[in-house]
């Protein structure tokens, strides 16, 4: 199986380069399954019912979140009522939505797709090392294909998170920091890691915003509109080679994939 990670959708120029560029990242890599994380796809934070459809009608399969999951009050439609739509695991019992599940597509394994947030510089949320372990233990009496997308700001604690689910799960890759590091490896007992996929969305930026406002909150600290920036789109994310039958990883690849005029 090839599956595709797509990092963070950073408003409606993320969204494009979804739309745009996915149907031929399908044919280049032979793509079975397709995540995103889409919890900046609305006006650069949040996401809504319209954000979230727009994505899947681009191909995706199942949309991630994060820390941003509730800056757009819409969101609640959502958690009721897309299974395809995940919040991260680490919430409290009863917080609406699913922090994971097992998706079945015609002529392939079982795929289970977990997304977790991490503490450290975080909001604080249950502890995902635990919750993380005992949902995988679930995960595996159904399928032997895990991915989890970690959503954390401090690259320790996403490492650390990845090498205690090694051999438990297909790939955990990182998102929530918005820049694509050069770490991508497979870990000895085949599980693949990537600290950071990077973001989906206008490049000629900081983090997807635009940049005078943002250079002006760091020289005067005063309150400044993060207006989602326009140029340079690119679309960054990767993608992971899986043994169907193992759920182990075989291969690791970054992607930056740009947005033609």
């Amino acid at each position: 199986m090839n599956l595709l990670f797509i990092g963070d959708i950073v408003g409606e120029p993320g969204r494009r380069a979804v739309k745009l560029l996915l149907p031929g990242l399908r044919e280049k890599y032979a793509l079975d399954f397709v995540v995103a994380n889409g919890e900046n796809s609305a006006g650069g934070s949040g996401i809504t019912p319209r954000t979230a459809a727009d994505i899947f009608e681009a191909g995706v399969n199942v949309i991630t979140s994060g820390d941003h999951l509730w800056d757009q009050k819409e969101v609640g439609e959502l958690l009721a009522n897309e299974t395809r739509f995940l919040r991260p695991l680490n919430y409290p019992e009863g917080t609406p939505g699913q922090g994971c599940a097992v998706y079945q597509l015609p002529h392939l394994p079982p795929v289970a797709v977990m997304n977790a947030q991490g503490r450290t510089f975080m909001p604080a949320l249950e502890n995902p090392f635990w919750m993380a372990k005992t949902e995988v233990a679930r995960l595996r009496q159904l399928t032997s294909i895990i991915f989890v997308d970690f959503h954390a700001e401090a690259t320790s604690e996403k490492i650390a998170f990845a090498r205690m689910l090694d051999g438990e799960v297909s790939a955990v890759v990182g998102t929530h920091t918005h820049v694509q590091t050069a770490d991508e490896q497979i870990f000895p007992g085949g599980t693949a890691f990537l600290s950071d996929a990077g973001f989906t969305g206008p490049q000629e930026s900081i983090l997807g915003r635009e940049i005078a406002p943002i250079v002006k909150r760091f020289l005067w600290n005063t309150p400044q509109r993060f207006e989602v920036a326009k140029n340079r789109i690119v679309l960054h994310g990767t993608v992971i080679a899986i043994d169907d039958a193992s759920g182990k990883a075989l291969k690791i690849q970054r992607i930056a994939e740009p947005l033609r005029d």
